[in-house]
């Protein structure tokens, strides 16, 4: 038996181990609860930092190494996932065209071109896969556009920022979508941009079966402005001539035909018009001046057949703003001396003085060189306007739906290699 003296010690004993235990444990849980916060913290924001960062899925591209023929340089390979960074936009392509410009830029031959090693094709339309963190405007199922045209587009996904894109409605139809910028959007500057058409006024171009040709056609009549058009001679033609007439075009002539010397006796109840487009050069460039007016204006946009005016296609394009304006002072007599030539020999307008023929403008168009000078809010509403159309089928061409799959099979159409075919659209 324990006297009371010893139970009262074990006691007492008791009491203090055990306000010990109770003085370590709480010590001990206020050190976790300290440290848990942080560690907390560490374990979200390890796991936030590791969500938000966004990969795209891997992309079947075209690209080319180096310069030169599209169909010995050009490759289909795969691309691994790219970051989707906060303000970015993946996008998963939808269609894309092949253009002239396109094969130029491969051949190394066009004014501005990507550097190597690029991914091929410069417009086309997509669906937005998924969006940045910062990405406002855009969802995913939404369809958009590069606005102004970005080059990559001949691949699968396409990862770039927010403000490259442009959303569109979505009943536009697809391959119109995918084209409705380089050349439509064309076609519709150099109707505007020069001088002020007016509903019964009239236009000449050469080059009227390219879709920058038929485009001016139907959006010339759509504001009421008639078109005189000029088809190089082949088989065929009446065929090519009923096709454009269906799209709206007043008269249409073959290059032969106007081998005479008055070809404004060909216009029956047309005014002469006081507008003319070429992306011929050469003789069918001449024959777009025979029909002007005094004081008209021809723009040139192209040069297929690779024959100068009178300075090179690509200076009136790519080089000067005014080219010719006889109305204003001349900084070069020697040009002005060589168009005045060059009239008088190819007897465009016989009889005329030096004064009535220096009354013509001569202009270049280059739709990059448009776009570059901060146009993107004035060119998008544009787009809109012209898929519009499309939509109300008052704006049509044809065109070849082709596999991505079957890339170089399209690839040798737009060359040329299988004769005359439509503009090939890649779907993806």
């Amino acid at each position: 038996m324990y006297s009371v003296v010893a139970q009262r010690q074990f006691v007492s004993n008791c009491l203090v181990i055990r306000a010990r235990e109770r003085e370590m444990a709480f010590s001990s849980w206020s050190h976790l609860r300290l440290r848990l916060p942080h560690l907390a913290r560490t374990q979200s924001l390890t796991v936030r930092a590791f969500s938000t960062t966004v990969m795209s899925p891997p992309s079947k591209a075209v690209v080319y190494d180096r310069q030169g023929p599209p169909d010995s340089v050009t490759r289909v390979v795969e691309l691994p996932p790219v970051e989707v960074k906060e303000n970015d936009v993946c996008i998963k392509m939808l269609a894309s065209p092949i253009n002239p410009s396109d094969i130029n830029r491969i051949e190394g031959v066009y004014p501005v071109r990507p550097q190597v090693p690029a991914v091929g094709g410069y417009e086309g339309v997509g669906e937005v896969f998924s969006v940045g963190s910062a990405v406002k405007g855009l969802s995913p199922g939404d369809w958009v556009i590069p606005s102004p045209p970005s080059s990559g587009t001949w691949q699968t996904y396409v990862v770039k920022d927010r403000s490259v894109w442009h959303k569109i409605n979505k009943e536009s139809p697809m391959e119109y979508a995918a084209t409705i910028t380089v050349n439509p959007l064309t076609a519709l500057r150099m109707l505007e941009d020069f001088i002020t058409l007016n509903p019964g006024d009239a236009i000449v171009q050469n080059g009227a079966t390219s879709i920058v040709g038929q485009c001016i056609i139907q959006l010339a009549r759509y504001r009421g402005i008639h078109s005189i058009n000029i088809i190089r001679d082949r088989a065929g033609s009446d065929e090519v001539k009923e096709k454009l007439k269906n799209l709206g075009a007043d008269e249409v002539f073959t290059e032969s035909q106007l081998e005479v010397k008055n070809v404004k006796g060909l216009l029956t109840n047309l005014p002469e018009p006081a507008l003319g487009f070429n992306c011929v050069g050469g003789n069918a460039a001449s024959l777009v001046l025979k029909f002007l007016r005094q004081g008209g204006t021809m723009v040139t946009y192209g040069g297929m057949s690779k024959k100068p005016i009178t300075v090179s296609t690509s200076s009136f394009i790519f080089k000067f703003d005014h080219a010719f304006d006889g109305r204003k002072e001349q900084k070069d007599r020697t040009g002005t001396i060589m168009l005045w030539i060059f009239l008088l020999a190819n007897e465009i307008w016989n009889g005329c003085t030096s004064e009535n023929i220096l009354d013509l403008s001569l202009r270049g168009f280059w739709l990059q060189k448009w776009m570059s000078s901060d146009k993107t809010n004035e060119c998008r509403p544009m787009i809109d306007y012209l898929l519009d159309r499309a939509r109300e089928g008052k704006l049509k061409y044809e065109m070849e739906l082709v596999p991505f799959n079957d890339f170089h099979t399209a690839l040798d159409k737009a060359l040329g290699k299988l004769g005359s075919q439509p503009k090939q659209v890649l779907t993806f």
